[in-house]
């Protein structure tokens, strides 16, 4: 007899199993919903969604989005994996406080979004800073992310001009 669980990531609510008398010996499923092909409705979700869970500030939870193998560019940094991203989320997250970000689609097809995006945060000095930017997406058949591509340039910005 074994007893494992099951976990389920489906819109970032997790479903767990007792499959206690199973001869299952390890069984994982991750999907991140909605899957490709996108269409303009899907891929619109797939953008909120990830604005979603970056404003949240969570590492581990925005990493659940990105294939275990997935591979970053962000502007001159280069990420390979998961544990990589949750490393680089939780370092950025620390140094780029108050943050807060908005997303727009861009374009989809097939299996890839485009997104501009624009942020705002302050440094550790009290100095705000608005960031703009462009990603280019591919995922997976599971709906995770496998690959990321971000250009992006920072404006410093006054206090009394922060919009987001």
């Amino acid at each position: 007899m074994y007893s494992e669980v099951l976990k389920i990531d489906i819109w970032h609510d997790y479903l767990s199993l007792d499959l206690t008398e199973c001869s299952v010996t390890k069984l994982s499923i991750m999907k991140k919903l909605p899957l490709p092909p996108f269409t303009e409705e899907t891929a619109k979700q797939k953008v909120q969604m990830a604005e979603d869970a970056w404003n949240s500030k969570d590492p581990e939870k925005v990493s659940l989005a990105y294939s275990t193998d997935t591979e970053w560019r962000n502007r001159n940094q280069f990420l390979h994996g998961r544990k990589a991203v949750q490393e680089f989320l939780a370092h950025k997250w620390k140094t780029e406080l108050d943050y807060k970000l908005k997303k727009e689609l861009w374009a989809f097809r097939d299996n890839r979004i485009a997104v501009r995006f624009e942020y705002e945060y302050r440094n550790e000095e009290g100095k705000w800073f608005r960031a703009y930017g462009n990603e280019n997406w591919e995922f997976d058949e599971d709906g995770l992310m496998r690959k990321r591509f971000a250009s992006i340039n920072d404006l410093e910005i006054e206090a009394d001009e922060r919009k987001l």
